[in-house]
């Protein structure tokens, strides 16, 4: 299966649908199966803002409780959308979709950069130990 690592907070926020989108500043031109990896890193300064705090609260978690080095979720990619447009508090994807609020706030969305697009989010009911990579990688799940 491919894995996109993602360092946290931004992991468990994308996997929990805080935010719709994942944010690159490349594409892929794979559909299908993927898995959501979280890296041993966290952003600490993004964890540590109000806002970042309070959406993690609602799910009951903490800085202290976020999964790291392992496999998370699984999902389907269905898209990529480049960024045509950034506002400074909201975007436009090149399909001409808006994007605000949360999923503004919880990514990148300068120009050139892409949102990828995924359906059928679901959360393992146990993480998977595994060494994350760059890019797209596999795993055997």
């Amino acid at each position: 299966m491919k894995v996109l690592s993602m360092i946290q907070p931004w992991a468990s926020l994308f996997t929990l649908g805080e935010t719709q989108y994942e944010t690159r500043s490349w594409n892929t031109k794979y559909r299908g199966p993927l898995a959501i990896h979280t890296s041993k890193k966290i952003d600490k300064t993004a964890a540590n803002q109000d806002t970042i705090k309070a959406l993690l609260s609602k799910h009951g978690l903490t800085n202290d409780l976020l999964p790291t080095g392992s496999i998370i979720a699984v999902c389907m990619l269905k898209n990529c959308i480049k960024v045509t447009e950034n506002n400074q508090s909201w975007a436009i994807l090149e399909d001409g979709t808006i994007i605000s609020g949360n999923d503004y706030l919880l990514g990148d969305y300068r120009e050139g950069n892409y949102a990828w697009i995924v359906q059928n989010m679901k959360i393992l009911n146990q993480s998977i130990p595994a060494k994350g990579q760059l890019g797209l990688w596999e795993y055997d799940i």
